[in-house]
């Protein structure tokens, strides 16, 4: 059985998210193994695919080292690149059936355009305790999905230290899901139009260098504050960074970015049937 280590939301290796991609199975290996898989690659995801009838159409769930998770873009993004690059797919547009919906992903030149559900959100007064949890002035708060947190400085942005177990917290407190992504805008910047960061440590993770998801939360709040459908964003994970574009159409955030095929290993572990 093959595996494939892609970063995504990158144009070069060592940038962007890490996701391991298995070969398409032609069943679900038992829950209990992928999640010992993803905690032994111990990357942001490890992606299983399952085959379909359908040559363009599979199943897909996502596993981060300690939980499976109901939406993940970088891991759907690497998927679909291991499939149109790594095993020769001819097909030009992918389908897959997840537990977070119906998510396409297509070729656009250089990048690929992934179209992830829009996820909605509301304004809140800030949560209490959550600028001393950050570390930092809030500007403006959003719950959903995610708990998102606008600042006033791509700087204040890059400079966050945040105390992980408060913000889950205070996460968990309004949301049940213990992650908060912080972002703040660039306008008058040469660059992206936007900078953020997602710390997800609801998700077993301290910090994730790039997250499809939050994005299709984030897009829409900013667009329409802009009164832009369509910016780009950088999230600034220290070390790396990702680059994003984000366009709203309708109910749908296309989400467009690169993804470059790090290693290929064989497991000599075999899966038992769910």
């Amino acid at each position: 059985m093959r595996q494939w280590l892609i970063d995504a939301f990158s144009q070069q290796p060592f940038g962007g998210n890490q996701a391991c991609i298995v070969e398409p199975l032609a069943a679900w290996p038992a829950v209990a193994w992928m999640q010992s898989l993803a905690a032994e690659n111990n990357v942001g995801a490890t992606a299983f695919l399952k085959r379909t009838p359908d040559p363009g159409r599979f199943g897909l769930r996502w596993f981060t080292p300690a939980t499976e998770v109901p939406l993940c873009g970088h891991a759907t993004l690497a998927g679909a690149h291991v499939l149109f690059v790594e095993t020769g797919l001819s097909a030009d547009r992918l389908r897959f059936e997840t537990q977070g919906g119906v998510l396409t992903v297509s070729r656009g030149g250089a990048d690929y355009e992934l179209s992830m559900p829009l996820l909605p959100s509301r304004q809140i007064e800030p949560p209490f305790g959550l600028a001393e949890a950050l570390g930092a002035e809030l500007l403006a708060v959003w719950q959903g999905h995610y708990l998102i947190a606008l600042l006033h400085s791509a700087e204040a942005v890059r400079q966050l230290s945040p105390r992980l177990e408060a913000i889950e917290a205070i996460s968990r407190r309004l949301d049940g899901k213990g992650n908060v992504g912080v972002a703040a805008l660039c306008e008058g910047m040469n660059g992206p139009d936007v900078i953020d960061r997602f710390f997800a440590p609801g998700f077993g993770l301290p910090e994730d260098p790039a997250t499809g998801s939050f994005h299709a939360q984030l897009a829409p709040i900013l667009s329409a504050r802009l009164d832009r459908p369509e910016l780009s964003y950088h999230q600034a994970y220290p070390g790396r960074g990702a680059h994003i574009g984000a366009r709203v159409e309708g109910e749908q955030v296309v989400l467009r970015g690169g993804a470059v095929t790090v290693a290929e290993s064989w497991l000599r572990v075999g899966s038992s049937a769910g």
